[in-house]
């Protein structure tokens, strides 16, 4: 009875804070939302914390600290996990899975990078071909496109490195401004992720100057080829979610497997963790689930690179 009436505690509490983050996250866009639509609504109550600036700014500094660094967010859990059972290897697994865990973080805030880049690769086309349409030179065209800067979707596409065009974009700067090789510029910048259609202006550039072809043209078709593999990215990407939702169920299914043994009082932590036979079917469980994750995401992603 004991074991049981501490799973019932373990669950209550997991739910009670699951509660409270949910409440804190769906508050605030809330209020905001409110402020925006509605010119008069009332000021938004003041938190206690409010009242001392120094609190505020702790908490600002914790909030930053636990964005930045998500992947340390593992460790709370091996701890929990080892309170609940008793055993130090939740503890050796949370470890492990700090560095795993950044690498996946880095590896996706790569990809929505490159999706930004791609993205204002295919503004920077519209945006020249604006120019161009107005009168000016190929140079100040790119020029002022680059200053001035462009907008995709009613906001500025920009890059984690804070330019545009990445850390190549003072290179593609210069030599529109001083009459360099742009198309070299361009395809030096075409080296950085997502950033591939570079290669496609730098070429069209290349015709233009040297036979004489229209740019403004060639720009068009290469924004226009650009869109379509974005249009098609992301029609693939939504008929790909359900794949994902499985992937993520069927990793899932094991904690709520724990789960619900621990709601029976069978105290699977404690078989898993001090018995020889569940120490087996631990060690046989966590290599069947890992190959089964990298089988299903294997599948995916190929079907995502087609």
């Amino acid at each position: 009875m004991t074991g049981q009436a501490s799973a019932y505690a373990a669950h209550a509490v997991a739910l009670c804070v699951g509660s409270a983050v949910w409440l804190a996250m769906v508050r605030d866009p809330g209020a905001r939302r409110a402020r925006v639509l509605f010119v008069d609504a009332p000021p938004e109550s003041r938190r206690p914390w409010d009242r001392w600036p120094c609190l505020l700014k702790a908490r600002g500094r914790v909030k930053e600290v636990a964005r930045g660094r998500r992947e340390w967010w593992s460790v709370p859990v091996a701890v929990l996990l080892a309170v609940l059972g008793s055993s130090v290897l939740p503890l050796l697994a949370g470890a492990v899975a700090v560095p795993l865990v950044r690498r996946w973080l880095r590896r996706r805030a790569g990809a929505r990078e490159a999706e930004k880049a791609a993205t204002a690769v295919a503004a920077l086309c519209g945006a020249v071909v604006g120019e161009l349409r107005a009168g000016r030179e190929p140079g100040q065209a790119l020029l002022v496109a680059l200053r001035e800067g462009f907008v995709e979707d009613g906001t500025s596409a920009t890059t984690a490195s804070g330019g545009r065009l990445g850390e190549a974009e003072a290179a593609v700067l210069a030599a529109a401004r001083f009459g360099g090789d742009v198309p070299a510029a361009l395809r030096q910048a075409a080296e950085g992720p997502g950033l591939g259609g570079l290669s496609g202006m730098a070429a069209c550039w290349r015709v233009a100057v040297d036979g004489g072809a229209g740019l403004a043209t060639g720009l068009e078709r290469l924004e226009a080829s650009l869109r379509d593999d974005r249009r098609r990215r992301e029609g693939l990407r939504a008929q790909l979610a359900g794949a994902w939702s499985t992937v993520v169920v069927l990793a899932l299914l094991p904690v709520a497997g724990l789960g619900l043994g621990a709601a029976l009082g069978a105290e699977p932590l404690r078989v898993l963790l001090h018995t020889p036979g569940g120490l087996a079917c631990l060690a046989v469980g966590a290599f069947l689930e890992a190959a089964g994750l990298f089988w299903a995401c294997r599948i995916v992603r190929g079907g995502e690179a087609a």
